[in-house]
């Protein structure tokens, strides 16, 4: 089955413009985010496909890469081969690939560094006479991946898999705390090397996903926790999500929209020179009045409103007290 491109993931055309494309990605992050999906290995699944195919689209550089081919849907480099005749190559090279080294005629290439007798290959490997290229050794080349990741796993850590190509997979550790744009090295994970030399690394750029509840500044997080009127007035204990799961919090009573409050240690965890150190989850409440139609709140309403006179923006100046014309 063709796997499908990045605008099919996010059901927009090729030709969508910046602001289409976010939204597109907005409302399918919210309809298969794990956490509002919980136990459905499919809706996460497809979460990563969509959290990977915004990453993509929404970086103009990236975009423009993959349009023209140049790297594939995970953000991998596509190889890229066009030989001139050899007229127009240096001497001794059968074909001259355009922007690379043409490595397709190993004997051409030990040729080139042996010329000369008694000279080193690439790091090393000292050679009298013998045949072309006999001692020669190159380390393989560094590979670049880009992963997206879920906002949790990037706090808590992780494994995350990282498609390299339809067949072949790499199991990524992702660390607690990891920030956008962090890469990751994983030695030995790149390309071959010659000559017995070692295998270059895989270097992972590792990309964040918007979380619909959660941001980060630093080492803490912050959301918005929606309380309603009597929860606010009264006081309560309510469940709030956090990172780890949800934990129960208690709302004052009196409290008011914009009323913050903390949760101490539910914030990053990660080790920072040496020592564990940990955030601060910051919790905002917005109160939402809910059943604002209900005649008998109405009519409560009305009579403490005469008792209990109050002017909520009197710290605005002349001309906004309540009750004032608009």
């Amino acid at each position: 089955m063709a796997t499908e491109t990045p605008y099919e993931v996010l059901g927009v055309k090729p030709t969508a413009s910046a602001d289409e494309i976010r939204k597109a990605y907005r409302k399918l992050a919210k309809e298969f985010h794990p956490d509002l999906n919980p136990g459905k290995p499919a809706a996460e699944a497809r979460f990563k496909a969509v959290s990977a195919a915004h990453e993509l689209l929404s970086d103009p550089e990236k975009r423009a890469r993959y349009d023209r081919g140049e790297i594939d849907e995970s953000g991998a480099e596509r190889p890229r081969y066009s030989y001139r005749p050899h007229a127009e190559g240096a001497q001794g090279w059968k074909y001259q690939p355009q922007g690379e080294a043409d490595i397709g005629d190993l004997d051409d290439l030990f040729e080139m560094f042996g010329r000369g007798g008694g000279t080193r290959g690439a790091r090393g490997g000292a050679r009298g006479g013998g045949r072309a290229g006999e001692g020669f050794s190159m380390p393989g080349p560094d590979r670049h991946y880009s992963l997206t990741i879920d906002f949790a796993t990037a706090a808590t850590g992780g494994k995350q898999r990282l498609s390299l190509s339809p067949d072949e997979w790499l199991d990524v550790t992702i660390p607690p705390g990891i920030e956008e744009g962090q890469i990751l090295r994983l030695k030995g994970k790149g390309g071959p090397g010659f000559g017995g030399a070692a295998p270059g690394d895989a270097l992972i750029e590792i990309h964040i996903a918007p979380h619909p509840f959660f941001r980060r500044e630093g080492d803490d997080i912050y959301t918005e926790l929606p309380v309603s009127l009597a929860e606010a007035v009264l006081g309560a204990r309510v469940a709030v999500p956090t990172v780890t799961g949800p934990v129960t919090m208690t709302i004052p009573k009196g409290s008011d929209t914009g009323a913050q409050l903390r949760l101490r240690g539910k914030g990053i965890r990660r080790r920072r020179q040496g020592k564990e150190v940990t955030g601060d989850q910051y919790v905002t409440l917005t109160v939402v009045i809910g059943a604002s139609d209900d005649p008998e709140l109405a009519k409560f309403l009305e009579e403490w409103a005469k008792t209990h006179p109050t002017d909520p923006r009197r710290a605005m100046g002349p001309g906004t007290a309540q009750g004032a014309a608009a």
